[in-house]
Protein backbone atom coordinates (compact mmCIF):
# COMPACT_ATOMS: atom_id res chain seq x y z
CA UNK A 1 0.00 0.00 0.00
CA UNK A 2 0.99 3.74 -0.76
CA UNK A 3 1.96 5.54 2.53
CA UNK A 4 -0.36 8.07 1.79
CA UNK A 5 -3.52 5.23 1.64
CA UNK A 6 -2.07 4.32 5.10
CA UNK A 7 -1.85 7.68 6.74
CA UNK A 8 -5.47 8.01 5.55
CA UNK A 9 -6.56 5.00 7.72
CA UNK A 10 -4.05 6.38 10.46
CA UNK A 11 -5.96 9.64 10.16
CA UNK A 12 -9.11 7.85 11.69
CA UNK A 13 -7.54 6.88 14.57
CA UNK A 14 -6.88 9.09 17.81
CA UNK A 15 -2.82 9.31 18.14
CA UNK A 16 -0.97 11.88 19.22
CA UNK A 17 2.03 13.65 17.21
CA UNK A 18 2.14 13.78 13.46
CA UNK A 19 3.37 10.93 11.31
CA UNK A 20 6.89 11.04 10.56
CA UNK A 21 7.03 7.49 8.67
CA UNK A 22 5.29 4.36 8.55
CA UNK A 23 7.70 0.97 7.67
CA UNK A 24 7.09 -2.76 7.82
CA UNK A 25 7.88 -4.63 11.68
CA UNK A 26 8.14 -7.90 12.27
CA UNK A 27 7.51 -10.78 10.38
CA UNK A 28 3.92 -11.97 11.58
CA UNK A 29 2.43 -15.03 9.86
CA UNK A 30 -1.27 -14.07 9.77
CA UNK A 31 -1.29 -9.96 10.35
CA UNK A 32 0.43 -7.58 8.25
CA UNK A 33 2.00 -5.25 10.57
CA UNK A 34 3.88 -1.57 10.16
CA UNK A 35 5.90 0.82 12.40
CA UNK A 36 3.92 4.16 13.27
CA UNK A 37 7.05 6.80 14.09
CA UNK A 38 5.94 10.02 15.29
CA UNK A 39 8.26 13.25 15.26
CA UNK A 40 7.43 14.98 18.56
CA UNK A 41 10.09 13.01 21.25
CA UNK A 42 7.05 13.47 24.01
CA UNK A 43 4.22 11.41 22.02
CA UNK A 44 5.14 7.91 21.14
CA UNK A 45 5.01 5.59 18.10
CA UNK A 46 2.84 3.20 17.35
CA UNK A 47 2.12 -0.33 15.53
CA UNK A 48 -0.54 -0.16 12.52
CA UNK A 49 -1.70 -3.84 11.67
CA UNK A 50 -4.05 -5.15 9.48
CA UNK A 51 -6.31 -7.33 10.59
CA UNK A 52 -6.81 -10.85 8.68
CA UNK A 53 -10.73 -11.15 9.22
CA UNK A 54 -10.14 -13.98 6.96
CA UNK A 55 -9.05 -16.06 9.85
CA UNK A 56 -10.56 -14.22 12.74
CA UNK A 57 -14.09 -13.50 11.37
CA UNK A 58 -15.78 -11.75 13.79
CA UNK A 59 -13.75 -8.32 14.56
CA UNK A 60 -15.71 -7.09 17.03
CA UNK A 61 -15.55 -10.32 19.02
CA UNK A 62 -11.69 -10.45 18.36
CA UNK A 63 -10.89 -7.17 19.40
CA UNK A 64 -13.74 -7.07 22.42
CA UNK A 65 -11.24 -9.73 23.89
CA UNK A 66 -8.45 -8.01 23.45
CA UNK A 67 -9.72 -4.84 24.72
CA UNK A 68 -11.48 -6.85 27.69
CA UNK A 69 -7.71 -8.67 28.60
CA UNK A 70 -5.78 -5.21 28.60
CA UNK A 71 -8.13 -3.50 30.32
CA UNK A 72 -8.25 -5.94 32.94
CA UNK A 73 -4.82 -6.79 33.01
CA UNK A 74 -4.06 -2.60 33.52
CA UNK A 75 -6.09 -2.57 36.39
CA UNK A 76 -4.51 -5.52 38.02
CA UNK A 77 -1.09 -4.15 37.90
CA UNK A 78 -2.72 -0.54 38.85
CA UNK A 79 -3.83 -2.38 41.69
CA UNK A 80 -0.79 -3.86 42.78
CA UNK A 81 1.58 -1.06 42.58
CA UNK A 82 3.34 -1.54 39.39
CA UNK A 83 5.56 0.65 37.80
CA UNK A 84 6.59 1.47 33.96
CA UNK A 85 3.07 0.01 33.05
CA UNK A 86 2.68 0.97 29.86
CA UNK A 87 5.33 -0.99 28.86
CA UNK A 88 4.51 -4.42 30.73
CA UNK A 89 0.47 -4.41 28.82
CA UNK A 90 -0.89 -3.24 25.37
CA UNK A 91 -2.91 -0.15 24.92
CA UNK A 92 -4.96 0.14 21.53
CA UNK A 93 -6.22 2.94 20.37
CA UNK A 94 -9.23 4.25 19.67
CA UNK A 95 -11.26 5.83 16.12
CA UNK A 96 -12.90 8.61 15.58
CA UNK A 97 -16.27 6.45 15.91
CA UNK A 98 -15.30 4.73 19.24
CA UNK A 99 -14.01 1.40 17.93
CA UNK A 100 -10.33 0.04 18.45
CA UNK A 101 -10.49 -0.72 14.70
CA UNK A 102 -11.29 0.75 11.66
CA UNK A 103 -12.47 -0.77 8.71
CA UNK A 104 -11.91 0.93 5.07
CA UNK A 105 -13.46 1.63 2.12
CA UNK A 106 -12.05 -2.16 0.41
CA UNK A 107 -13.30 -3.31 3.72
CA UNK A 108 -9.91 -4.41 5.10
CA UNK A 109 -9.85 -4.02 8.94
CA UNK A 110 -7.09 -2.00 11.24
CA UNK A 111 -6.06 -1.15 14.22
CA UNK A 112 -3.13 0.51 16.09
CA UNK A 113 -1.57 -0.17 19.35
CA UNK A 114 1.15 1.99 20.92
CA UNK A 115 4.54 0.90 20.62
CA UNK A 116 6.60 -0.63 23.16
CA UNK A 117 9.97 0.79 23.45
CA UNK A 118 13.24 -0.58 24.43
CA UNK A 119 11.85 -4.15 24.13
CA UNK A 120 12.24 -6.91 22.36
CA UNK A 121 11.41 -10.86 21.43
CA UNK A 122 13.72 -13.63 20.94
CA UNK A 123 13.27 -16.56 18.60
CA UNK A 124 15.58 -18.86 20.28
CA UNK A 125 13.77 -21.92 22.11
CA UNK A 126 16.16 -23.25 25.10
CA UNK A 127 15.25 -24.21 28.85
CA UNK A 128 16.13 -20.83 29.83
CA UNK A 129 13.63 -18.85 27.78
CA UNK A 130 11.20 -22.45 27.98
CA UNK A 131 11.60 -21.37 31.77
CA UNK A 132 10.30 -17.41 31.16
CA UNK A 133 8.27 -18.39 28.92
CA UNK A 134 6.01 -20.95 31.34
CA UNK A 135 6.30 -18.16 33.58
CA UNK A 136 5.11 -15.65 31.61
CA UNK A 137 1.76 -17.47 30.31
CA UNK A 138 0.83 -18.49 33.67
CA UNK A 139 1.01 -15.40 35.15
CA UNK A 140 -1.39 -14.31 32.17
CA UNK A 141 -3.76 -17.06 33.18
CA UNK A 142 -3.80 -16.12 36.62
CA UNK A 143 -4.31 -12.28 36.09
CA UNK A 144 -7.36 -13.09 34.26
CA UNK A 145 -8.91 -15.28 36.61
CA UNK A 146 -11.72 -13.22 37.57
CA UNK A 147 -12.04 -11.32 34.78
CA UNK A 148 -16.15 -9.88 35.01
CA UNK A 149 -16.35 -10.02 31.07
CA UNK A 150 -17.37 -12.56 28.84
CA UNK A 151 -15.15 -13.15 26.13
CA UNK A 152 -16.03 -15.06 22.88
CA UNK A 153 -14.12 -17.48 20.81
CA UNK A 154 -12.30 -15.58 18.13
CA UNK A 155 -11.66 -19.11 16.28
CA UNK A 156 -14.60 -21.00 17.44
CA UNK A 157 -13.36 -24.59 18.67
CA UNK A 158 -9.67 -23.61 17.88
CA UNK A 159 -8.98 -26.75 19.89
CA UNK A 160 -11.71 -28.82 20.42
CA UNK A 161 -10.20 -32.67 19.97
CA UNK A 162 -13.70 -33.54 19.43
CA UNK A 163 -14.76 -31.82 16.83
CA UNK A 164 -10.75 -32.74 15.14
CA UNK A 165 -11.77 -36.43 15.28
CA UNK A 166 -15.39 -35.32 13.65
CA UNK A 167 -13.08 -33.97 10.61
CA UNK A 168 -11.24 -36.88 10.42
CA UNK A 169 -14.15 -39.38 10.35
CA UNK A 170 -15.93 -37.19 7.75
CA UNK A 171 -12.69 -37.35 5.66
CA UNK A 172 -12.06 -41.19 5.72
CA UNK A 173 -15.52 -41.01 4.74
CA UNK A 174 -15.44 -39.35 1.78
CA UNK A 175 -12.11 -40.50 1.10
CA UNK A 176 -12.10 -37.90 -2.05
CA UNK A 177 -8.64 -38.51 -3.00
CA UNK A 178 -7.78 -42.45 -2.59
CA UNK A 179 -5.70 -41.84 -0.09
CA UNK A 180 -7.25 -44.33 3.09
CA UNK A 181 -6.43 -47.10 2.15
CA UNK A 182 -2.51 -46.02 2.28
CA UNK A 183 -2.88 -44.39 5.86
CA UNK A 184 -5.17 -47.45 7.66
CA UNK A 185 -1.99 -48.51 10.13
CA UNK A 186 -1.73 -44.41 10.87
CA UNK A 187 -5.35 -44.46 11.40
CA UNK A 188 -5.73 -47.55 13.45
CA UNK A 189 -3.17 -45.83 16.12
CA UNK A 190 -5.00 -43.14 16.09
CA UNK A 191 -8.77 -44.18 16.77
CA UNK A 192 -6.78 -46.79 19.32
CA UNK A 193 -6.14 -43.42 21.67
CA UNK A 194 -9.17 -41.26 20.38
CA UNK A 195 -11.31 -41.95 23.53
CA UNK A 196 -8.58 -41.07 25.86
CA UNK A 197 -7.14 -37.85 23.35
CA UNK A 198 -11.37 -36.72 23.64
CA UNK A 199 -11.34 -36.68 27.75
CA UNK A 200 -11.01 -32.91 27.95
CA UNK A 201 -14.09 -32.19 26.44
CA UNK A 202 -16.11 -34.89 28.71
CA UNK A 203 -14.71 -33.83 31.81
CA UNK A 204 -15.83 -30.33 30.67
CA UNK A 205 -19.25 -31.35 30.45
CA UNK A 206 -19.42 -33.19 33.26
CA UNK A 207 -18.20 -29.77 35.19
CA UNK A 208 -15.02 -31.19 36.07
CA UNK A 209 -12.79 -29.24 33.89
CA UNK A 210 -13.02 -25.48 33.75
CA UNK A 211 -12.85 -23.28 30.80
CA UNK A 212 -10.25 -20.72 31.19
CA UNK A 213 -9.22 -17.16 29.48
CA UNK A 214 -6.50 -18.37 27.49
CA UNK A 215 -3.43 -17.00 25.14
CA UNK A 216 -3.97 -20.16 22.85
CA UNK A 217 -0.82 -18.80 20.83
CA UNK A 218 2.39 -19.84 23.39
CA UNK A 219 5.73 -19.00 21.77
CA UNK A 220 8.81 -17.40 23.04
CA UNK A 221 8.65 -14.97 20.31
CA UNK A 222 5.04 -14.14 21.86
CA UNK A 223 6.48 -12.12 24.69
CA UNK A 224 8.35 -9.07 25.15
CA UNK A 225 11.52 -8.50 27.08
CA UNK A 226 13.07 -5.37 28.40
CA UNK A 227 17.17 -4.39 28.24
CA UNK A 228 17.94 -7.10 31.27
CA UNK A 229 16.82 -9.98 29.54
CA UNK A 230 13.29 -9.84 31.99
CA UNK A 231 9.73 -10.58 30.28
CA UNK A 232 7.77 -7.47 29.76
CA UNK A 233 4.42 -8.82 28.81
CA UNK A 234 2.90 -11.27 26.77
CA UNK A 235 1.87 -9.89 23.55
CA UNK A 236 -0.15 -11.17 20.22
CA UNK A 237 -3.61 -11.15 21.67
CA UNK A 238 -5.76 -12.42 18.62
CA UNK A 239 -6.43 -15.73 19.70
CA UNK A 240 -7.00 -15.16 23.63
CA UNK A 241 -10.09 -16.96 24.15
CA UNK A 242 -11.96 -19.27 26.67
CA UNK A 243 -10.40 -22.87 26.46
CA UNK A 244 -8.53 -24.93 28.84
CA UNK A 245 -5.30 -24.40 29.98
CA UNK A 246 -4.43 -27.80 28.44
CA UNK A 247 -3.89 -25.29 25.10
CA UNK A 248 -1.06 -22.85 26.91
CA UNK A 249 0.57 -26.09 27.71
CA UNK A 250 0.41 -28.28 25.27
CA UNK A 251 0.17 -26.10 22.45
CA UNK A 252 4.15 -24.86 23.60
CA UNK A 253 5.43 -28.04 24.17
CA UNK A 254 4.26 -29.24 20.81
CA UNK A 255 6.91 -27.05 18.79
CA UNK A 256 9.13 -26.30 21.84
CA UNK A 257 10.65 -29.52 23.07
CA UNK A 258 9.92 -31.31 19.53
CA UNK A 259 14.26 -32.10 18.20
CA UNK A 260 13.11 -31.02 15.07
CA UNK A 261 10.66 -29.24 12.89
CA UNK A 262 6.93 -30.14 12.36
CA UNK A 263 7.53 -31.21 8.58
CA UNK A 264 11.21 -33.02 9.37
CA UNK A 265 11.13 -35.93 7.33
CA UNK A 266 13.74 -37.84 9.59
CA UNK A 267 11.56 -39.56 11.50
CA UNK A 268 13.50 -40.97 13.72
CA UNK A 269 14.85 -38.02 15.03
CA UNK A 270 11.75 -36.68 16.39
CA UNK A 271 11.38 -36.77 19.95
CA UNK A 272 10.11 -34.92 23.06
CA UNK A 273 12.74 -32.76 25.14
CA UNK A 274 12.14 -33.59 28.64
CA UNK A 275 14.15 -30.60 29.37
CA UNK A 276 11.84 -28.10 27.60
CA UNK A 277 8.91 -29.79 29.31
CA UNK A 278 10.67 -29.14 32.51
CA UNK A 279 11.82 -25.55 32.45
CA UNK A 280 8.08 -24.38 31.18
CA UNK A 281 6.29 -26.83 33.06
CA UNK A 282 8.54 -25.53 36.52
CA UNK A 283 7.77 -21.50 35.27
CA UNK A 284 4.37 -22.04 34.41
CA UNK A 285 3.22 -23.78 37.68
CA UNK A 286 5.31 -21.33 39.73
CA UNK A 287 2.61 -18.82 38.36
CA UNK A 288 -0.48 -20.61 37.68
CA UNK A 289 -0.42 -22.59 41.00
CA UNK A 290 -2.25 -19.88 42.50
CA UNK A 291 -5.47 -20.77 40.67
CA UNK A 292 -5.38 -24.50 38.85
CA UNK A 293 -7.25 -27.45 40.55
CA UNK A 294 -6.36 -30.95 40.78
CA UNK A 295 -7.51 -31.95 37.86
CA UNK A 296 -6.04 -29.60 36.01
CA UNK A 297 -2.20 -30.32 37.28
CA UNK A 298 -2.79 -34.10 37.11
CA UNK A 299 -3.53 -33.78 33.57
CA UNK A 300 -0.30 -31.82 32.32
CA UNK A 301 0.79 -35.40 30.85
CA UNK A 302 -2.03 -35.03 28.79
CA UNK A 303 -1.50 -32.08 27.94
CA UNK A 304 1.60 -32.51 26.42
CA UNK A 305 0.59 -35.05 24.32
CA UNK A 306 -2.96 -34.05 23.38
CA UNK A 307 -1.46 -31.07 20.91
CA UNK A 308 0.47 -33.34 18.63
CA UNK A 309 -1.81 -35.93 18.53
CA UNK A 310 -4.91 -33.23 17.91
CA UNK A 311 -2.11 -31.72 15.23
CA UNK A 312 -1.17 -35.48 13.64
CA UNK A 313 -5.37 -35.59 12.89
CA UNK A 314 -5.73 -32.41 11.40
CA UNK A 315 -2.37 -33.18 8.92
CA UNK A 316 -3.81 -36.60 8.55
CA UNK A 317 -7.68 -35.49 7.46
CA UNK A 318 -6.10 -32.62 5.14
CA UNK A 319 -4.12 -35.45 3.49
CA UNK A 320 -6.93 -36.98 2.62
CA UNK A 321 -8.86 -34.38 1.97
CA UNK A 322 -6.28 -33.91 -1.00
CA UNK A 323 -4.41 -31.10 1.22
CA UNK A 324 -7.08 -28.01 0.86
CA UNK A 325 -6.31 -26.72 4.32
CA UNK A 326 -2.37 -26.31 5.04
CA UNK A 327 0.03 -25.46 2.29
CA UNK A 328 2.20 -27.56 0.67
CA UNK A 329 5.60 -27.81 -0.55
CA UNK A 330 5.51 -31.04 -2.35
CA UNK A 331 2.69 -34.14 -2.73
CA UNK A 332 3.34 -36.35 0.52
CA UNK A 333 4.25 -32.91 2.63
CA UNK A 334 1.00 -33.19 4.89
CA UNK A 335 1.83 -37.06 5.10
CA UNK A 336 5.47 -36.29 6.48
CA UNK A 337 3.93 -33.89 8.87
CA UNK A 338 1.48 -36.90 9.98
CA UNK A 339 3.82 -39.30 10.50
CA UNK A 340 6.60 -36.44 12.61
CA UNK A 341 3.19 -35.60 14.74
CA UNK A 342 2.81 -39.14 15.69
CA UNK A 343 5.97 -39.66 16.09
CA UNK A 344 6.04 -36.96 18.68
CA UNK A 345 3.01 -38.11 20.19
CA UNK A 346 4.51 -41.63 20.93
CA UNK A 347 7.79 -39.69 22.68
CA UNK A 348 5.53 -38.05 25.06
CA UNK A 349 3.64 -40.66 26.15
CA UNK A 350 6.99 -42.49 26.91
CA UNK A 351 7.42 -40.33 29.35
CA UNK A 352 4.16 -40.22 31.25
CA UNK A 353 5.20 -41.25 34.30
CA UNK A 354 8.50 -38.87 34.06
CA UNK A 355 6.40 -36.22 33.66
CA UNK A 356 4.10 -36.91 36.22
CA UNK A 357 6.17 -37.10 38.94
CA UNK A 358 7.77 -34.10 37.82
CA UNK A 359 4.59 -32.29 37.90
CA UNK A 360 4.43 -33.65 41.81
CA UNK A 361 7.36 -32.91 42.96
CA UNK A 362 7.13 -29.02 41.62
CA UNK A 363 3.96 -29.01 43.21
CA UNK A 364 5.40 -30.42 46.36
CA UNK A 365 8.20 -28.06 46.57
CA UNK A 366 5.89 -24.85 45.63
CA UNK A 367 4.13 -25.94 48.92
CA UNK A 368 0.83 -27.16 46.86
CA UNK A 369 -0.70 -30.00 48.54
Amino acid sequence: MQEKELQTIVSHFLIEGTIDSIEPLGNGLINDTLKITTLESCSPDYVLQHINNKVFTDVDVLQGNIEAVTRHIRKKLEESGEDDIDRKVLRFIETDSGKTYYKDKEGRYWRISVFIPRAKTYETVNPEYSYYAGKAFGNFEAMLVDIPDQLGESIPDFHNMELRMRQLCDAVDSDPQGRVAEVKPILDEINRDADEMCKAERLYREGKLPKRICHCDTKVNNMLFDEDGKALCVIDLDTVMPSFVFSDIGDFLRTAANFVTEDDPEIDKVGFNMEIFKAFTKGYLESAKVFLTPIETENLPYAAALFPYMQCVRFLADYINGDTYYKIKYPEHNLVRTKNQLMLYRSVRKHDEEMRQFVASCLENQGVG
